[in-house]
């Protein structure tokens, strides 16, 4: 028997009536292919968990109301004793939860996790699994929780020009630099600070030849051939996941390498903006002390 009492919201989406002049025409301003979009990230925002963090992506080209294209919140639950039927391990035991939250996307997300929310879940275990000092912590767990307040994607495309699949790259860099700053918060034993970075290759228009920029807005461009995600220990000199989506043109290696060395490049820039945020929270205590 349906629940009569709840009020679901509509499936698609749905734009407010706003009652002003319209807003000026969006401007192609040409971005740097060796810049990234600006990185707000701010630690313990959630007193309740272990260790906490927030990470926002700008915009500089938005229109709207907010100038940012990406939102996401993760907690941290751990590290805590497992129960005493589990059997005995002398590692942590990490678990992932990546979930959009239903509001993230154009079109509205069911309350349960898909396959693409899955797939994001298991290579942020595989980023984490390469950092954490596991062995401190012999039966033990500690769960990583990750919400998508708003996904990377442009809002006022029409239907027909969405395409989630290349957000999802942009999607776990986040992802992967907001947990690892969320695991620094809680105080877990890491050997560096991970960081995720994407690299595509893209083309601007129809007529431009293909060229390899890191961070790509999605909606920028006219077609998107391959992008690649990487997680990078930058002290260490060390990746921990690759993921790798599209088609290279003649199955050029020396592309596929210049997709990964751009990748590291981000994944520098966003370990710059963990390590600075990470000593703000550090400061404050030591002028106490």
């Amino acid at each position: 028997m349906a629940d009569r009492r709840r009020i679901n919201g509509p499936v698609g989406a749905t734009v407010p009536p706003v009652y002003d002049s319209p807003p000026p025409p969006k401007t192609n301003t040409e971005k740097d292919e060796e810049s990234v979009r600006k990185i707000f990230l701010q630690t313990g925002v959630t007193p309740s968990a272990s260790g906490s963090a927030y990470l926002e992506l700008v915009n500089p080209d938005s229109t709207g109301p907010s100038n940012t294209s990406l939102k996401l919140s993760c907690t941290v639950h751990g590290p805590r004793a497992l129960p005493r039927s589990a059997p005995f391990s002398p590692h942590i035991i990490l678990t992932t939860h990546v979930k959009y939250a239903p509001f993230a996307t154009k079109q509205r997300r069911g309350y349960l996790r898909d396959s693409s929310e899955r797939d994001l879940g298991v290579h942020l275990e595989t980023a984490l699994r390469g950092a954490i000092i596991a062995d401190r912590w012999p039966k033990s767990g500690v769960d990583i929780i990750v919400t998508i307040v708003e996904g990377d994607q442009d809002r006022h495309a029409p239907e027909s020009q969405r395409d989630d699949s290349w957000d999802t790259m942009n999607v776990l860099s986040g992802c992967i630099t907001v947990a690892s700053a969320a695991i620094a918060d809680a105080g877990i034993d890491c050997v560096d600070t991970v960081a995720g970075g994407v690299a595509a290759l893209v083309a601007k228009d129809a007529t431009s030849r293909p060229s390899v920029v890191i961070d790509p807005a999605i909606a920028d461009y006219h077609k998107i051939y391959a992008a690649c995600c990487v997680a990078y220990l930058p002290t260490r000199d060390e990746v921990t996941n690759i993921w790798f989506k599209g088609q290279l043109p003649g199955a050029d290696m020396m592309l596929y390498n210049n997709l990964i060395e751009r990748s590291l490049v981000a994944c520098r820039i966003a370990n710059k903006v963990v390590v600075t945020t990470l000593k703000k929270t550090i400061k404050p205590e030591e002028e106490v002390s």
